[in-house]
């Protein structure tokens, strides 16, 4: 028999706020978090707006010192996993643990990132360039290599367990998240902090995502209707940033301590297209088994799921191809599902979506309210996209399972399920 994996803390930054609290309301209220690019000057792109992270002040999670030493992907993970590790009753350091006998070395962290520090790499290759190979910064690559969120994670909080990183491109958050349900299961750990963080909203990023053609450019003037997921008039995906965590416990252990358990991690899934390196297949064979995968892991039928949080991410290429997806593995019961996609709200947070959605799945399951799809003015039916994405209003629904999926360059497709306790 598997172990049950409580969900007993949940920590975030976000575009809709920079704790749980206000990034779920605004959600209800169908508010969006992209505007105008501030990062840096946009200009001369063709997309010129983003869901950036804002009033961060990382010295409400951390030393100003050691925010210094950290490039923003970094903070942004240190910040949501102290905030996740406060709600699940901990302090904050190894003794924390210890209250509740959990020694630190029996205490992991799991953190997806796709891009690292590239807001680093950008900074010190322009000095680079400019002024030659001795200006370069000395913490140059301590900075930006993507394992160094997870390993400023472990250091924060003094964690002796393994750091991991996962790097599935948008997958990387649920990846993490599935990675930690493993190794609690296995009894390698009996605590993991695992999430997802991504700061990449830069020049550099932007730019080669508009090559590539995958960004919203046709909003540029109205930039709160860019994310516009299974709507005709949907042109690409937004870039967001930030940072979600969830604290993941054995279930008899969080009881037994009295944690405030608020879901069930109860199954992952997982699988590769093998199709192309920045499609998804359209036939959505591959998307459609992680679901099943997932479902299958949590000993959940289909029509047991209420709702599903789509990876819906606005371009003319997922938005079909994931509702096939769906359509595959619930069969007759996807005419019924109620589905979602929060990334009209956050816009793409990359390895942060998975854990940011993951979030959005616990949080419904605790209050019975799913968030809308905003901007879905007219559904793309003769695109295929003809199902319930719970359109402009958030619903009163209660549910008892969810289901949510994210999909990758690469084609790397996750899906995680939750019960409601």
């Amino acid at each position: 028999m598997k172990r049950e994996i409580a969900v007993t803390g949940l920590g975030l930054i976000s575009p809709l706020g920079n704790d749980v609290d206000s990034f779920w309301n605004a959600l209800l209220k169908g508010e969006s978090g992209v505007g105008a690019v501030t990062h840096f000057d946009a200009s001369a792109l063709e997309s010129r707006i983003a869901a950036e992270v804002k009033n961060f002040d990382p010295s409400l999670w951390m030393d100003k010192r050691e925010a210094r030493k950290m490039a923003l992907f970094s903070q942004y993970a240190v910040a949501a996993s102290v905030q996740a590790w406060r709600d699940a009753g901990f302090r904050e350091d190894s003794e924390g643990a210890l209250d509740f006998g959990y020694r630190p070395e029996r205490v992991g962290v799991c953190l997806g990132n796709g891009i690292g520090g590239i807001d680093v790499f950008e900074e010190s290759h322009t000095k680079l360039m400019e002024s030659g190979p001795d200006r370069l910064p000395p913490m140059t690559v301590p900075l930006m290599i993507a394992n160094e969120a997870a390993g400023n994670v472990a250091m924060r909080l003094k964690i002796h367990g393994p750091a991991f990183t996962q790097v599935t491109a948008c997958a990387s958050g649920t990846d993490a998240i599935g990675q930690a349900i493993d190794l609690l299961r296995a009894g390698r750990l009996d605590v993991v902090v695992a999430g997802g963080t991504e700061a990449a909203i830069t020049l550099f990023a932007m730019s080669g995502f508009c090559k590539l053609k995958a960004l919203s450019t046709g909003y540029n003037d109205r930039p709160t209707q860019a994310s516009r997921p299974f709507d005709l008039a949907r042109d690409g995906f937004v870039i967001g940033e930030g940072a979600g965590v969830l604290i993941l416990e054995n279930y008899e252990r969080a009881r037994a301590r009295k944690a405030n358990i608020r879901a069930i991690a109860a199954g992952y899934g997982a699988s590769c297209d093998a199709y192309h390196l920045t499609a998804p297949d359209p036939q959505a064979v591959q998307g459609a088994r992680a679901l099943a995968l997932a479902l299958e892991d949590a000993g959940l039928g289909a029509e047991d799921v209420g709702y599903y949080n789509a990876h819906g991410t606005s371009t003319p290429l997922n938005d079909p191809t994931e509702t096939l997806m769906v359509k595959h593995c619930f069969r007759e019961h996807a005419k019924t599902l109620k589905i979602s996609s929060t990334k009209s709200m956050t816009g793409h947070c990359i390895a942060a979506a998975g854990a940011l959605e993951a979030i959005v799945c616990i949080k419904a399951l605790e209050t019975g309210w799913l968030p809308p799809t905003i901007n879905l003015d007219s559904a793309d039916t003769d695109g295929g996209c003809d199902l319930d994405y719970i359109p402009n209003r958030a619903i009163q629904y209660q549910v008892q399972a969810a289901l949510s999926a994210s999909l990758g360059f690469g084609g790397h497709n996750g899906a995680l399920a939750f019960k409601k306790v």
